[in-house]
């Protein structure tokens, strides 16, 4: 049995360049019924840039924009809009992680660095991957403070917006350019020893007019999953190309959620604003021939549009946010899993078509 040499305990926090933190902390507090959690800006030494820190069961987000032009983050903001910028990986040893990763051939982001506070000490090393996104590996068994050092608490206690049920990060979706999905998959087997678990072509992901081919990424543990989306040939442009063309470049296409209790969540979430892609109704009158039987009320899927597919080991149930910046790019998904290991491929061709009507309201098909 070959040991895995990058043991992932999951990921730790998505980190967010974004051109208004404050802001953008009110938006997923109000949205999405984070927490305040912690800050990071001049206050605490950190000159350059402000973060803040907000949180969900087990699901944190940073939002880090900075105080002034000319530099890394305001660039990346610049051409990318409001974008993921680290998916972070909690690890045992975050210096033999970027050990293990760089001598396969990973290109240095951040090399092993040791940050103190009165609260114990972290290390945080990192690498590169697609386009100008990367992975830090952060190791914290030596801490005992609230987030980070560098960070203090952060809270308001007139704004306690109430939990929306979200739990963790299921997996997130990063979407390359044309011919470069095996490369990156490549990436992962070799840098990180990761498998690929699942692989859709354009003949499971098309509709009339556009395509894409797509393969998941699994950690050794199973922990950490990554679908990687290339472009594939159609009539017209697909939502990859659009993504592509609009982000100007690679990066995290969107977010995966889990949830315990789907229909509550999303209806939560409705009620705050969040907004949801739409299938045409018709898409639930031969669902249960589709996927068999469901614990699920088909009524409240069909009245909030919640998708629901099967594979071998049971069935899952997910929503897709629309694009929640102006630019065409990041959004999120809503998922519970009862039992089912896949990704929804059932779903793709309702899923496409909506994007589909979506793109073309705004003259990108």
């Amino acid at each position: 049995m070959q040991t895995d040499f990058l043991p992932l305990e999951g990921t730790d926090y998505v980190e967010f360049y974004v051109g208004n933190a404050k802001q953008a902390a009110h938006y997923y507090m109000t949205a999405f019924g984070f927490q305040a959690l912690a800050y990071s800006g001049p206050e605490t030494g950190i000159k350059d840039k402000v973060s803040y820190a907000v949180r969900q069961n087990k699901l944190t987000f940073v939002l880090t924009t900075p105080l002034r032009p000319f530099n890394d983050i305001a660039d990346h903001i610049y051409k990318h809009g409001d974008g993921v910028k680290a998916i972070t990986l909690r690890v045992n040893d975050a210096a033999s992680a970027w050990r293990e990763t760089t001598k396969r051939g990973a290109k240095n982001y951040l090399e092993p660095v040791t940050i103190k506070d009165d609260d114990g000490e972290v290390v945080m090393s990192g690498i590169h991957i697609y386009g100008e996104t990367v992975h830090l590996f952060v190791e914290r068994k030596n801490y005992r403070g609230v987030f980070l050092p560098g960070y203090r608490a952060w809270s308001n206690p007139h704004f306690l917006p109430a939990d929306a049920g979200l739990l963790y990060v299921d997996h997130c979706v990063g979407n390359v350019d044309w011919n470069q999905m095996n490369p990156w998959v490549k990436f992962y087997e070799d840098v990180m020893g990761f498998k690929n678990i699942l692989t859709f072509d354009d003949a499971d992901i098309s509709t009339e007019y556009s395509a894409l081919m797509s393969k998941v990424m699994s950690s050794g543990n199973g922990f950490v999953k990554f679908p990687i989306n290339e472009p594939a040939e159609g009539k017209k442009k697909s939502q990859i190309e659009e993504y592509l063309e609009f982000y100007n470049g690679e990066g995290v296409q969107h977010v995966a959620l889990a949830t315990n209790d789907i229909v509550k969540t999303v209806r939560e979430l409705m009620s705050r604003g969040v907004e949801f892609l739409r299938v045409p109704t018709n898409y639930y009158d031969d669902l249960l021939d589709r996927v068999g039987s469901i614990d699920e009320d088909l009524e409240p899927l069909k009245e909030l549009g919640i998708l629901v597919d099967r594979d071998n080991e049971g069935y899952l149930l997910q929503l897709f946010s629309k694009p929640v910046e102006d630019r065409p790019t990041l959004f999120f998904e809503i998922i519970q899993r009862k039992g089912a290991k896949s990704f929804g491929k059932g779903n793709f061709k309702a899923l496409f078509e909506a994007i589909e009507r979506e793109q073309e309201a705004r003259g990108n098909l």
